[in-house]
């Protein structure tokens, strides 16, 4: 049998992230964040046993994004599967960028010289395929305020 806490949320990441929308003067007691860990990770087993059950009747052994994206969406939690899949998919696009300069032997020590311009516009390519940050808390708050 596994520990009760070892199927939790670090509490740690909890606690940053509920830090991100709260103003700087503002404290968290260790219980709220107990709780939010509690809730953040009954939702994590709640979505992932949906995804896990949709890949047991598929005769699947491996639960992938699409998965997640697909139970998020099932359970009437549309808004954040469209999100998640939106990041899902700028992910993925960067990882194959990536695999395609890794394959070529292609990496920034490569163009240590100032002058080449090629090299200068490869990065910056590269760099801007980086997949968002997605901050939902920081969406909810300007949906408040406005």
């Amino acid at each position: 049998m596994v520990d009760e806490h070892v199927k939790l949320v670090p509490i740690a990441n909890v606690g940053r992230i509920m830090k991100q929308i709260l103003p700087p003067t503002a404290k968290i007691s260790k219980e709220a964040k107990e709780t939010m860990q509690e809730c953040a990770s009954e939702f994590i087993s709640f979505v992932t046993g949906e995804a896990s059950d949709k890949c047991h009747k598929e005769n699947r052994r491996t639960v992938n994004g699409d998965d997640i994206c697909w139970a998020l969406s099932s359970l009437g939690f549309d808004n954040y599967a469209e999100v998640m899949l939106r990041y899902l998919y700028k992910l993925r696009d960067f990882e194959r960028v990536r695999a395609n300069q890794n394959k070529l032997g292609l990496n920034d020590d490569d163009n240590t010289d100032d002058d080449d311009d090629d090299g200068e516009a490869r990065r910056a390519s590269t760099t801007s395929l980086a997949p968002l940050e997605i901050n939902v808390m920081e969406r909810v708050q300007r949906r408040r305020f406005n």
